[in-house]
């Protein structure tokens, strides 16, 4: 049920013209043939990483675990709004706020920004 709300949460949020990339880890939810139809009749694109390889997706194992010790360690969550408030919080606080040095002490946000107009 959770992988399907969050496939319609994404689906609310698309335009007509994007085309995202979902990537996730082998689980069996993702490799069912209804879940892949769902992507395939939105035109998105499903990367899965490999089996036993962590490193495919070593930068969001990352994120979350800066997320759980930035946010969920640190903080006790009454109920499951409070802690979903709280996740939604701290990505738009990392996305458009946090600062980082491979970014050149610029956020993700302002990062990709200045690259764009770079390019």
């Amino acid at each position: 049920e959770m992988v399907n709300t969050m496939l319609h949460d994404a689906f609310s949020v698309l335009g007509p013209e994007d085309a995202p990339l979902l990537h996730t880890d082998q689980g069996w939810q993702y490799r069912m043939a209804g879940y892949q139809a769902k992507l395939k009749a939105k035109g998105m694109t499903q990367s899965m990483s490999r089996k036993g390889n962590c490193l495919d997706n070593a930068v969001m194992e990352n994120f979350f675990g800066t997320l759980k010790s930035e946010c969920f360690y640190l903080n006790r969550f009454s109920d499951l709004d409070e802690l979903r408030k709280a996740i939604e919080d701290y990505i738009h606080y990392y996305n458009n706020e946090r600062i980082s040095l491979k970014l050149k002490g610029l956020s993700p946000v302002e990062y990709r920004t200045q690259a764009l107009k770079a390019a």
